[in-house]
Formats: structure tokens, C-alpha cells, sequence
């Protein structure tokens, strides 16, 4: 499976989190389309059919990417 590059998925993760925020208020009309445009691609993006799901494969994946260790210096020489 292809994955994101991590930049645009972490983008897509904070956005998505700052606007579907409880304390972000009830959504209007643009910023709800906005929160569910956001949720799809974070499915899509990860390989899930929900976006909780699709959160904490992202979350698991960012976290991986920011780890510092022999495999992630040898995924990326490789490159």
C-alpha cells in the first residue's frame, strides 16, 4: 500500500482535528463539508473505512516517521 508522505499527512491530521474539535463550536455548513472532505481522505489515505480508525493509523504512522532508529535512516538512504 502507498502511503502518504508524512508532511501532507500530518497536515491532514491537525486540520482535521483543530476543526472537528469539540471547542471549535457547532460547525457551519462549510466548515462541516470541509470536516467531512477531511475525514474521506484520511481513509483513503491510510486504508480505513473510518476515521477514528484512520486517526490512530495516521497518528501510528507520524509517530514511526518522528522515531529515530536504524530502520527509519535505512528506509530513507535507500530512497
Amino acid at each position: 500500500m502507498l502511503k502518504p508522505h508524512p508532511t501532507v499527512l500530518r497536515r491532514l491530521v491537525e486540520e482535521y482535528e483543530s476543526l472537528a474539535a469539540p471547542t471549535a463550536g457547532t460547525p457551519d455548513a462549510a466548515r462541516a463539508a470541509r470536516i467531512t472532505d477531511l475525514a474521506y481522505t484520511l481513509c483513503v489515505s491510510t486504508g480505513t473505512r473510518d476515521v477514528r480508525h484512520a486517526l490512530t493509523t495516521a497518528h501510528r504512522w507520524l509517530a514511526a516517521e518522528d522515531a529515530p532508529g536504524p530502520a527509519r535512516t535505512a528506509r530513507h538512504a535507500s530512497v
